[in-house]
């Protein structure tokens, strides 16, 4: 097979949504200091629901914008970090959930940028002939790991997922998923941590800002290059939704001005491995992408890993 490329896209957020103001209720803060820093202004919490139930519910709706059935999928993967169980693997459930038979299930965790790892791997097994249809997955209970009294942490984050099939496309057809550019910086993963058997997120905002807002741009770029594709040529562009500040930093030195910008940050906070499909999945939704745009997706953050890779749109 020549590659693979996605067939469709599915998203899911838990209903209850937590407002700035109800935030600030808990915690010494306000609608004004979190818009100011973060551009978020809701996201969505789980109450009663589990991490399988988010994945599976974004998964269900992929699957049915593709058109296949679970019984046509032999590979699953999702990328979280914050599983709880250690065997099954959320993926080995999502499958079991879903009916999906036989099929190589694992977990990828590099946190942010899992979606992007995630989606590699799937294009890589596709590629060597050891699948031919995917169901990739980004899944995330970030409210887990919060701590309600630390408003620099328990502002940013929300719970969702979402999730992509993923097929084998024939030798004449150009790959719908581009080379992935991938690597991290390990000495520096101390800057988003999340630690313990209870574990609590701790980051250095900062320091992740100014890595983000500086060092990233040149690896997106580098995607691009890998694709055949200059940046001008882009119709989508959904990073990481972590910070609206970043996001506006990273697109305009790429100079997407004619791009549509996923800004979903402002209504979902940060959803780690999940806010990339759930943000692209929401574009494609609203008809702000047409299919066959290319789209550049790049996930960073916690490791400090990023990957990114660019797609054609569904």
């Amino acid at each position: 097979m020549s590659g693979s490329r996605i067939v469709a896209l599915g998203h899911y957020q838990p209903p209850k949504v937590l407002s700035n103001d109800d935030l600030a209720a808990l915690v010494d803060t306000d609608d004004e200091w979190i818009r100011t820093r973060v551009g978020i202004r809701t996201r969505h919490i789980a109450e009663g629901e589990t991490l399988v139930d988010l994945a599976a519910e974004a998964a269900q709706k992929a699957l049915a914008n593709s058109g296949r059935t679970a019984e046509e999928i032999d590979l699953v993967v999702v990328a979280t970090c914050t599983a709880i169980e250690r065997s099954p693997n959320t993926a080995a459930a999502v499958a079991a959930r879903l009916g999906v038979r036989s099929p190589a299930a694992y977990d990828i965790n590099t946190v942010c940028s899992g979606f992007s790892y995630a989606l590699a791997t799937a294009d890589h097994a596709i590629r060597a002939g050891a699948a031919r249809r995917a169901l990739v997955i980004g899944a995330e209970r970030m409210s887990d790991t919060l701590d309600w009294t630390d408003r620099s942490t328990c502002v940013i984050f929300g719970d969702g997922a979402g999730a992509a099939v993923v097929e084998a496309q024939e030798d004449d057809a150009e790959p719908g998923i581009g080379p992935v550019v991938w690597g991290s910086e390990p000495e520096k993963g101390d800057a988003v941590v999340i630690t313990g058997w209870d574990p609590v997120i701790s980051q250095k905002g900062q320091s992740v800002f100014r890595w983000a807002t500086t060092q990233l741009a040149p690896l997106a770029r580098e995607a691009c290059e890998r694709a055949g594709i200059d940046p001008a040529e882009l119709k989508g562009f959904v990073p990481h939704q972590a910070n609206l500040r970043i996001i506006d930093a990273i697109a305009k030195k790429l100079g997407l001005a004619d791009a549509v910008v996923a800004r979903d940050v402002v209504d979902s906070g940060n959803t780690s491995a999940a806010s990339i499909p759930l943000a692209f999945s929401k574009l494609v939704e609203r008809g702000e992408l047409s299919p066959g745009d290319p789209v550049l997706l790049f996930g960073f953050g916690g490791g400090l890993a990023y990957a990114g890779q660019v797609v054609r749109c569904p």
